[in-house]
């Protein structure tokens, strides 16, 4: 209920008169006080007897507070259970006190019910206060509160959870079913948010709309989280996380606040960072953790501002307000000082590298972004090493503009030749880095040594910086044949398409795992860019990011004669070595009690049972974590927070801290309508390319069709009329009906996809960006974006509020393709043109600055900037594709023509996978098979 604290008009505060028994309030300007209260307008009037019902006398009631109904006993039944904050994110309180007092049953406005119910009012030393326009603003809870079990009348509990069941109580999330038969997947709908967190009232500390992490940082598969693991297993929806907490900011982003005090206040047991979600307790000098509920002191210099050297607010701390937060660390989180950030080349220059241009375009590239590389503090250092089936390394002296080559031909003991000017000061030397990065290409342009000692050169960078730990970016265009970690190709077309398969998608050789355990140790991380134009086993070389958080970067058959390869690869590397990255992270995610991180996917080591080591944090790299329940959660809200530790590249230790609150329930209806498909289809994306290497293709398949299988009939048994019975329709709730085309996609992607044509190295670095996207990366890559161009309306391709105007989004179904039409679809990857044969000369004209179809060649291509709108429009629709989500990735533009080569017309229908395609189902026939076997699974 509110209280006349929450009701002022601007400049009063009111305070509680312990002696009179009622409010006094104050006009904060002048000190005026009155005690009849300040309403700016007649109607505010007519309210005041429901605003401030007198508090009662009787000793049971003092310290009553308003809940949510149905969870009174959560709150009084069990001492260790905290009593929560002000409230943020349900009903807000003013809201209800505009309502009637009078309670007709079936005609209860939303949480009028639950007023009643808490009787006497709102206890005076709990007036919520949030912006400290009071001069000495009284903290949340009374000394004392909920230490021992308040009067509870007889049958109120069980009345108010039936109401809570009717959703009148508190109002919670609307659940809405749709008939998958005839609901066809409409694309926009995977633009909207993920369902709303209706938190109970009085969770939140703060009326932020940051108090909850934003979902790009952290998202849950389940917005309500079920209160016992049988209740999860009846719904069938997995439980987990996916976490992506070094996110790049975009413009208009917020970035993440910055506690610059070292006052960093966390709980003596679990652990946990102080958050929006605590209790202050014990007139404010203590607060209650909200993940196990231990009392922790305040710190001293909590309410301390150290800027200005006096008292500060402590509701302004951008801790208490935000659900992402970064904290610069005080020395206790340091085992050693800050080291520099480092960066080891190793650049393949047999025959092959050279040959592409890989070289050329590679050392230009770092040459034109020296300036990009993280060196705000003049620390960073930096080495070369060339390599083909010897080791090149270049000693560069500070202050001069001389480098010379050392070779060591003897890879199987590995030395460094010289102990000094390997491994140099970024800007010392960077007049002999110049001068080496512009020679590069010219000392090896005549090398026709073919063979690649890549397993010796990485045991090379390590020596160099195993002591610092950093980033070593590996530039490789051959497989690896001599040396530690030799390959063999061992790529086998009669295994493709069967169940031999999988083992061509694992790692051939332990040395690349061993190594990248070695480099984890030592803080190093490996960053992979390959370039080969035959067999490169991309699926042994990716293991050195995987568990070193680095990231694979593969371009098949790469030619830099082609400009569009080496502007895709010079954009890509630049953007990579721009990144500012976190050095020697450690991850670590806690949960309220009963909640157990069971299971972890992404580029990272598991150093104990829940601490990830990760060398370097890129940008934009997302991590899924499963949860399990392991006990049933009494707690009326659960708490999951993400803690980083890191050095940033400009040597300063920080700690950032992401949380996220969530409601619980006991109510299955609830637990569909919160449920968030784009994080399911996250999360099954990294389950099924685990399950394709530890089983089969095959089993990684029927994995993803059986889980929604599983999901449409627990939603088929306890949510429709259907129940057991079979049903001609298949019924899901409105906030899942993405979630049929997302699995197929997943199904019909690179990655898993059944089929006999798909080189291993394809198939391989597929799974490495199921596994690595973020969401709003990975969404796409499985569900592509499909535009018509030719008659897109007019303000698309042009700028307005928001950036260029984007068309509408079509269903992925090549019913939409017109044979005169121009359409672009795009996975993220690549962007594909598909020209209609019937396209006028004035649309060829107009876009490709040629006569006619006929002359119109397909094929990766850079489109012309021409001087006229519609050319100009669909440029701008290309250019904001490539710009417009986060990531380094800068998609290669194929021309499709529709008689065009079949393997680009096939590539570029693939896309569409709404359409059938070879074994593929159509998506009819899928939502098809579904039925049959969700009606099946029930005789």
């Amino acid at each position: 209920m509110a209280s006349p604290a929450q009701q002022l008009p601007p400049g009063w505060a009111a305070e509680w008169d312990q002696n009179a028994q009622r409010y006094l309030f104050i006009e904060t300007a002048t000190g005026r006080t009155q005690w009849e209260p300040p309403f700016p307008d007649p109607e505010a009037m007519l309210r005041a007897p429901s605003a401030s019902p007198p508090p009662a006398q009787s000793h049971h009631h003092t310290k009553r507070r308003q809940y949510a109904p149905g969870q009174t006993q959560a709150y009084y039944g069990a001492d260790t259970i905290a009593p929560p904050g002000p409230a943020y994110g349900a009903v807000p309180a003013p809201a209800a006190a505009t309502q009637p007092q009078l309670f007709t049953p079936g005609l209860a406005a939303d949480g009028q019910f639950a007023q009643q119910q808490m009787g006497a009012g709102v206890p005076p030393a709990q007036a919520p206060y949030y912006g400290g326009a009071q001069p000495e603003p009284e903290y949340i809870n009374a000394p004392g509160f909920g230490q021992g079990p308040a009067f509870q009348p007889p049958g109120v509990n069980a009345l108010a959870d039936q109401f809570s069941q009717m959703n009148m109580g508190q109002k919670g999330l609307r659940l809405f079913t749709t008939n998958l038969l005839t609901a066809p997947p409409d694309p926009l709908e995977l633009h909207r948010p993920p369902p709303d967190i209706v938190l109970p009232p009085n969770s939140c500390l703060s009326n932020s709309p940051v108090a909850n992490a934003d979902p790009s940082y952290q998202r849950c598969t389940l917005n309500a989280i079920p209160t016992s693991h049988s209740l999860l297993q009846k719904s069938k929806i997995p439980l987990g996380i996916v976490i992506t907490p070094y996110r790049s900011l975009k413009e208009g982003d917020d970035p993440v606040p910055l506690v610059t005090d070292t006052v960093i206040a966390r709980c003596r047991r679990c652990r946990a960072y102080i958050n929006p979600y605590v209790q202050f307790i014990d007139g404010g000098n203590r607060w209650r953790c909200c993940i196990c509920s231990m009392s922790n002191e305040v710190p001293q210099l909590f309410d301390w501002d150290q800027v200005r050297n006096q008292p500060g607010d402590r509701w302004a701390r951008a801790e208490l307000n935000h659900g992402a937060v970064e904290y610069v660390a005080p020395t206790e989180y340091m085992v050693r000082p800050p080291q520099p950030a480092v960066y080891v080349f190793l650049i393949d220059v047999s025959h092959n590298a050279i040959q592409s241009g890989m070289v050329a375009t590679a050392t230009r590239t770092i040459l034109e972004n020296l300036d990009r590389i993280p060196n705000e503090d003049n620390r960073t250092k930096v080495a070369f090493i060339a390599f083909d089936t010897s080791l090149h390394f270049f000693s560069l002296p500070a202050g001069t503009t001389d480098s010379s080559m050392l070779v060591v031909s003897d890879i199987d003991d590995v030395f460094l030749p010289k102990p000094t000017d390997l491994l140099v000061n970024l800007t010392e030397s960077r007049p002999a880095i110049e001068n080496l990065l512009s020679r590069l290409n010219d000392m090896f342009q005549d090398n026709h040594t073919i063979g690649s000692a890549l397993g010796p050169a990485l045991q090379a960078a390590f020596k160099l910086m195993a002591h610092i730990g950093g980033k070593i970016h590996v530039l490789s265009a051959s497989l690896p044949s001599v040396g530690a970690g030799a390959l063999k190709n061992r790529e086998d077309p009669k295994v493709l398409g069967t169940s031999k398969e999988s083992a061509l998608l694992q790692p051939a050789s332990p040395f690349y795992k061993t190594f990248a355990i070695e480099c984890s140790r030592a803080q190093v991380s490996v960053d992979m860019f390959l370039f080969s134009s035959g067999y490169q086993d991309v699926a042994t070389l990716a293991c050195l990011p995987r568990y070193t958080a680095g990231q694979t970067y593969f371009y098949p058959a790469f030619n830099a004669s082609r400009t569009e390869d080496a502007i895709k690869f010079a954009h890509e590397f630049g953007e990579v070595l721009a990144m500012p990255i976190m050095l020697e992270a450690v991850i670590r995610v806690r949960a309220s009690k009963n909640l157990r991180m069971s299971a972890f996917h992404g580029n990272f080591f598991v150093r104990s049972t829940d601490l990830l080591a990760m060398p370097a944090v890129p940008q934009d790299l997302s991590y899924a974590i499963e949860i399990q329940i392991e006990d049933n959660i009494t707690a009326p809200f659960v708490v999951l927070q993400t803690a980083v530790l890191h050095t940033t590249c400009f040597g300063e230790r920080r700690i950032r801290v992401v949380t996220t609150a969530l409601p619980t329930t006991n109510n299955l209806s609830e637990i569909f309508a919160s449920a968030d498909q784009v994080a399911i289809a996250t999360l099954l994306a990294n389950k099924a390319v685990e399950r394709s290497l530890t089983h089969k293709l095959e089993d990684a398949r029927d994995a993803v069709f059986n889980k929604m299988v599983e999901i449409l009939s627990a939603y088929k048994a306890s949510m429709t009329a259907a129940g057991a019975g079979a049903s001609a329709q298949l019924a899901i709730s409105e906030n899942l009906k993405m979630l049929p085309v997302l699995l197929l996609g997943l199904l019909k992607n690179v990655g898993i996809r059944q089929s006999a044509q798909i080189p291993p190295d394809l198939r391989a670095y597929a799974q490495c960006l199921l596994t690595t996207l973020p969401p709003q990366l990975l969404v796409p890559y499985i569900y592509p974006t499909f535009y018509s161009l030719h008659n897109m309306p007019p303000e698309c391709g042009t700028v307005g509020e928001h950036g260029v105007i984007m068309p509408q989004p079509l269903p992925l179904t090549s019913e939409r393709l017109e044979r005169h039409g121009l359409f672009l679809i795009e996975d993220g990857q690549t962007i594909f043109l598909w020209v209609g044969r019937d396209a006028v000369p004035q649309l060829i004209m107009d876009v490709f600055n040629l006569p006619n179809y006929e002359v119109l060649r397909g094929g990766k291509t850079t489109l012309p900037v021409l001087d006229n709108p519609f050319s100009q429009r669909v440029n701008a629709v290309i250019q904001k594709t490539r710009e417009m989500r986060r990531g380094v990735y800068y998609p290669h533009l194929y021309v499709v023509k529709e008689d065009g080569e079949p393997p680009l017309r096939l590539w570029a229908l693939s896309c569409l996978i709404q359409d059938r395609a070879d074994v593929l189902p159509s998506y009819q026939q899928f939502i098809s098979q579904l039925r049959d076997k969700v009606n099946g699974s029930t005789y």
